[in-house]
């Protein structure tokens, strides 16, 4: 069954028209993305295009030839661009401008120009090659995407292989004979409009459905993340802490808890202010990143309090850490020698068990324990306990 042409024509450059004014809407109103704003492009350059491109057999043909094609190619650069945007690189403007300079170069070769198989062939590659790229760039950074871009390369990849068939297989076809419905052509030419509706409902959609996924997933990291120093917040910390111990407890490993509190915090914001104690805050939380392991959690838990879960360490282990920590702060050159320092309470599960809530309050009473003894030292529970028992 071949479709109506006239009307497959008119559908299509409505739909094109109007997925790129709901796109472009989002754009503005919603999220702000710019993958957005050049996909809303491209869908406008395709309506144009299309209503050039019909303008065939009327006494204009350089404007369906060579305009109406420029502007179909740079519809599809665009469709590349929205995705390389997405996966977090600039605009490549030769790449953008490329397909449609190498038509406006072959059309000044009269054998091109006059061979409607070749033009069609030759159209069909260079969207193609966009094709080409747009995977490209999803496989490129298929490691840095967190958002499911599966149905994106699907979707993309049909669209390619179209193109790619269709440079191989279609002759082309006269738009008189199109209008009319007969011809070799037709039924490629119709397959063609309608794949492209297909083609750009769909990826406006699943485009939109990863902008939204990775705006939710910035909001739930802001959730989780402290302001100031980058670094996990106490809702971050109550999580991952409670995985965390969960999966030690299953294991029969050991793990520890390290509650690190910066000692005369407040005299030092008085007395140099409150940007260098943001400052100080900022490379505590950089020693602790550079200090604990990758499998290890941390996270500013307070306005100068910091907890630490080490995985697999027992409380010996743990102690040799927290003096990497409160060194290696000492050392910074932000302020004189003596005046930045870190005491730390010490708690193991090994001795305390799993239960996040008990090894917190243990470990803060360790750490008033270290304040009380002098500040700038590490102390554990197990210490406490002997210096309270009786002589």
């Amino acid at each position: 069954m071949v479709l109506h042409i006239p009307t497959l024509l008119v559908v299509s450059v409505f739909i094109f028209f109007l997925m790129s004014l709901l796109t472009f809407h989002a754009w503005l109103r919603e999220t702000r993305e710019r993958p957005l704003a050049y996909l809303g492009g491209m869908m406008l350059l395709a309506a144009v295009g299309v209503v050039l491109v019909s303008l065939r057999d009327m006494g204009m043909d350089f404007v369906p030839k060579i305009l109406g094609n420029v502007v179909l190619l740079l519809s599809a650069s665009l469709n590349w661009t929205a995705m390389r945007v997405f996966a977090g690189r600039s605009p490549h403007v030769p790449g953008v401008l490329a397909g449609a300079g190498i038509w406006l170069i072959l059309c000044g070769v009269p054998v091109f120009y006059q061979s409607m198989p070749v033009r069609v062939s030759v159209y069909s590659l260079l969207a193609a090659g966009y094709g080409v790229l747009t995977l490209l760039e999803f496989w490129r950074s298929r490691q840095q995407l967190e958002v499911a871009y599966m149905p994106a390369v699907v979707l993309t990849l049909l669209h390619t292989t179209y193109y790619i068939v269709r440079a191989a297989i279609d002759q082309g076809v006269a738009m008189d004979q199109a209008l009319k419905g007969y011809g070799a052509g037709v039924p490629l030419f119709s397959f063609m409009l309608f794949e492209s509706m297909l083609y750009v409902i769909g990826i406006a959609y699943v485009t939109l459905c990863m902008v939204k996924e990775r705006v939710e997933l910035r909001f739930k990291a802001a959730a989780f993340c402290d302001a100031l120093t980058g670094i996990g917040n106490r809702r971050a910390f109550m999580v991952n802490g409670e995985r965390m111990l969960i999966e030690c407890q299953r294991r029969g490993a050991p793990m520890a808890l390290l509650l690190c509190d910066l000692d005369h915090f407040k005299r030092l914001n008085d007395a140099y202010g409150h940007q260098t104690g943001d400052q100080v805050l900022v490379a505590f939380s950089q020693v602790l990143a550079e200090t604990l392991g990758t499998k290890d959690v941390f996270a500013r838990i307070g306005g100068e309090e910091f907890a630490c879960l080490l995985a697999a360490t027992d409380e010996q282990a743990a102690v040799t850490v927290a003096e990497r920590i409160r060194q290696a702060f000492a050392r910074l050159p932000l302020l004189e020698p003596g005046l930045l320092s870190v005491s730390i309470g010490v708690v193991s599960s090994e001795t305390r068990g799993y239960d996040l809530q008990r090894l917190l309050s243990l470990a803060d009473e360790a750490l008033y324990g270290a304040k009380d003894r002098g500040r700038n030292r590490v102390h554990t529970v197990s210490r406490s306990a002997l210096e309270l028992q009786p002589d």
